[in-house]
């Protein structure tokens, strides 16, 4: 289901325990396929603004786990639904219980890229706090100018990720991150169907 109301609001702290709950149920489900599940996204990040959705990254071995992962999601009540056009993450959409919080799911293996966009930028928003902060107000400024308008909003806050993932290359410039770039776009556009 495509987003049709673009909502950001101010840090919750209960985003936390919903993704130690939500972590917690998938453990019991996954068991040692999950070699770590990781709170991603905005939400991740105490004190930003967010759309209210806890974005999770389950890790595996490598691809060769998937079709177990697969297996004990859809016995959790998950649906597989492929990489929606972005390699290196696998999404899943839920369609049990509705008292779950909202949340997106991936199952990544170790070595994606994907995956090391999502920690990276996830890493640099907490350890520069100022910025995470001017993207909170770049995303509620987005969300009020684009309220019925994903791709709009999406445009909108796209500059401020480019600089980031270029600040990020630049200070850490072993990393082996590669900004592809309409990734951002793609990202979340793809992310918003299923939401």
């Amino acid at each position: 289901m495509r987003t049709k109301h673009v909502v950001v609001v101010r840090y919750d702290q209960r985003w936390k325990q919903w993704f130690e709950d939500l972590k917690e149920r998938l453990v019991s489900f996954l068991g040692d396929t999950a070699l770590r599940i990781e709170h991603v996204g905005s939400t991740s990040v105490e004190g930003m603004s967010a759309k209210p959705i806890i974005d999770i990254d389950v890790v595996i071995k490598d691809a060769a786990h998937l079709a177990e992962a697969v297996r004990k999601l859809s016995d959790a009540g998950y649906v597989h639904e492929g990489d929606l056009g972005i390699e290196g993450r696998e999404a899943f959409c839920y369609v049990g219980d509705t008292q779950l919080p909202l949340h997106h799911l991936y199952v990544c293996p170790e070595d994606s890229p994907e995956l090391k966009r999502h920690i990276a930028f996830r890493e640099w928003l907490r350890s520069h706090p100022e910025e995470a902060e001017e993207y909170s107000r770049v995303k509620e400024r987005g969300a009020r100018m684009f309220p019925y308008n994903i791709d709009g909003y999406i445009e909108y806050k796209s500059p401020f990720i480019e600089d980031a993932y270029a600040q990020i290359k630049a200070e850490e410039p072993d990393t082996a991150l590669t900004v592809v770039p309409d990734y951002v776009e793609n990202s979340e556009k793809e992310d918003q169907q299923h939401a």
